[in-house]
């Protein structure tokens, strides 16, 4: 008999239609030869999976819906919701607790992740692994004065939500007079708010995954974008160059996915995490910076990594069946 899979999607997040299509894209990638699935959305408290013509309610304590008379119970859940819950391991926690088994990494990875100003502190303890200086301010909270903020990370900065993605709420600052009205906007998607130096130079992004063979980086990607920098605009309504692979020396990107299997172990990940970056200094020597971890990156057909999974000579709907395959 078939597996029946969930792609997970939704959640409660601005991301919530970005997650709808990426479900879309895993949806069409999914081998029909080997599973049964169907996208599962969520929103709040309320869970539905799309059956059909139908949205049938999900019951919460099994993560089992009732079709046709007959009771189904999943037998994989696929996350591919960018934000709260299925990013920052709250869902991973629930399916944890039920016995289902799922895409991504476990808890602690993803609620670490999810955090940028807690993940950039993790990775700053390795020497070789290099991240921006940021400060946090969290809501409720005494913040900073702006010129302290400023005398730490400089001008321009971003500013960002401490946990989100998809740029929303995120802004390039370029003078002090316009610090206090960024945060506030990132405060509208997060409790937290990280100011970050601003890095200069290429920018790129690896995806990797654990292969049958071991942790597999794919081919990187160079991001390029006419944008202030690569924002919603730029990644969602074409306002991006994507080129893969990226114009970097064999060298460089020798070191770049080498970095990326090291980051992917050191944190014990599992499934498809993406690694976005900034390369400074001269082609060949450049000094590799870290500026995000993606633990469910977009997967539309124009993502990242299908273009990644293409360009490396792979199919996707084997890489997602040997991440399946991968948890039984």
């Amino acid at each position: 008999m078939k597996k029946l899979v969930a792609i997970v999607a939704g959640g409660d997040s601005s991301e919530y239609g970005v997650s709808l299509r990426s479900a879309e894209g895993i949806l069409s990638f999914m081998d029909t030869e080997r599973y049964e699935t169907y996208i599962v959305e969520m929103r709040g408290t309320e869970w539905k999976v799309n059956y059909g013509l139908d949205q049938l309610a999900i019951d919460r304590a099994d993560f089992s819906f009732t079709a046709n008379g007959e009771r189904r119970c999943f037998d994989f859940a696929y996350i591919t919701i960018h934000g709260t819950p299925g990013e920052n391991g709250v869902l991973q926690g629930y399916f944890d607790l039920i016995g289902i088994p799922y895409s991504t990494s476990g808890v602690l990875v993803e609620a670490l992740t999810f955090n940028k100003f807690a993940l950039n502190n993790f990775l700053r303890s390795f020497p070789d692994l290099k991240v921006s200086e940021s400060v946090v301010v969290r809501k409720g909270q005494v913040r900073p004065s702006d010129s302290d903020i400023l005398a730490y990370v400089g001008l321009p900065c971003f500013v960002k939500p401490n946990a989100g993605g998809s740029s929303f709420g995120v802004t390039k600052v370029k003078s002090a007079d316009a610090l206090t009205d960024a945060i506030d906007k990132a405060m509208m998607e997060s409790n937290e708010v990280m100011i970050e130096k601003l890095l200069v130079g290429r920018e790129i992004t690896c995806g990797c995954y654990r292969s049958k063979e071991g942790v597999h980086a794919f081919p990187i990607t160079e991001v390029v974008t006419t944008q202030e920098f690569f924002d919603y605009d730029a990644k969602y309504n074409g306002k991006v160059e994507e080129i893969t692979p990226a114009r970097i020396t064999p060298q460089t990107a020798e070191r770049v996915s080498a970095m990326t299997k090291r980051i992917y172990e050191l944190l014990d990940c599992y499934g498809i995490i993406r690694i976005d970056y900034i390369l400074s200094g001269k082609d060949g020597e450049e000094e590799i910076n870290i500026l995000e971890i993606n633990t469910t990156p977009g997967m539309t057909a124009t993502s990242f990594i299908p273009q990644q999974v293409a360009a490396d000579g792979r199919q996707m709907k084997d890489v997602l069946s040997e991440i399946i395959e991968g948890k039984f």
